[in-house]
């Protein structure tokens, strides 16, 4: 998406920004869902427990932004975020987890994680990153 707007929809109002959410604990992603959806213009488009499920989801729904936990069965988010930067490049990604260290941060930015985030953080640094992020903006190069 780089620094393009997004694009409107019918009426002249902006289309929502797509968010892709992948978190494995059931309480935590339906609570980062609803929070989201309390937003007019976010749009929670796919909501996954596993990480082998983020590429295709992704692919078909075409998220602005994937919001990505590490610990995800099967494939961790840090490996599904490296190949989602390769296949669907205007998709920016958050690395949202409970995990913290330097070395976490090191390997989510080499996987083309565009943030990395805490769980416990403000939900509306999530909130503001996202959209950030899905108009061209923050860390890591666009879309």
């Amino acid at each position: 998406m780089g620094s393009q707007t997004l694009r409107d929809h019918p009426g002249g109002r902006p289309r929502p920004i797509r968010v892709l959410i992948a978190e494995d604990v059931h309480g935590v992603r339906a609570t980062l869902v609803a929070l989201l959806e309390l937003e007019d213009d976010l749009e929670v488009v796919a909501e996954l427990v596993s990480g082998d499920e983020i590429v295709p989801a992704a692919l078909l729904h075409r998220p602005d932004v994937a919001v990505l936990d590490i610990g995800l069965p099967l494939v961790d988010g840090l490996t599904a975020a490296a190949e989602l930067r390769h296949r669907l490049p205007a998709c920016r990604t958050v690395i949202l987890t409970g995990l913290t260290g330097r070395e976490h941060v090191r390997r989510a930015l080499a996987a083309g994680a565009a943030a990395f985030l805490v769980k416990d953080g403000p939900a509306d640094v999530l909130i503001g990153t996202i959209r950030d992020l899905a108009r061209g903006g923050g860390p890591g190069p666009p879309g």
